[in-house]
């Protein structure tokens, strides 16, 4: 009997430990939608990459349709759209910004970076450039700044 206890243990610890391995797997793995033409957005996809990510590209010519079956409110709208963890990621995101969002797990709908600012990934890639990345659904003012690029 206690043989079974342990084999039935360590079958337990094997499951957890398989469902803890998908969920950072899952955490890691992101689909970006994006106009087919569009050589910013698929820098973006390209540095998520080299971040570690693994990068699923849609192509979908109707931007407004993406924006609005992702719950992006019209004014944080920027030239792709971004889903991982759960979150939306809308826009040219600086990957410090997508690791506190995975991090911390705030009770929003997701991120972005309105327009497309120079400087930003995909966008120039300068480090030192500003701008706001703002917090959008669930818990959030929709515009509340999330994270502060170039501090």
């Amino acid at each position: 009997m206690k043989m079974i206890q342990t084999l039935a243990a360590v079958a337990a610890f094997a499951a957890l430990s398989a469902t803890s391995l998908l969920a950072e797997d899952d955490a890691m793995s992101m689909v970006v939608t994006k106009t087919p033409n569009c050589g910013c957005c698929t820098a973006w996809a390209d540095l998520a990459a080299a971040e570690g990510y693994d990068v699923e590209i849609i192509e979908n010519a109707d931007y407004t349709a993406t924006k609005h079956a992702h719950g992006v409110p019209g004014d944080l709208a920027s030239c792709h759209s971004a889903r991982i963890g759960g979150y939306v990621v809308e826009g040219h995101v600086p990957f410090a910004a997508l690791a506190k969002l995975l991090r911390d797990k705030p009770a929003i709908s997701g991120i972005a970076v309105p327009g497309m600012p120079m400087g930003s990934p995909g966008m120039g890639d300068d480090p030192t450039a500003r701008y706001d990345v703002l917090s959008f659904g669930g818990e959030a003012q929709t515009g509340e700044v999330f994270y502060r690029a170039g501090e």
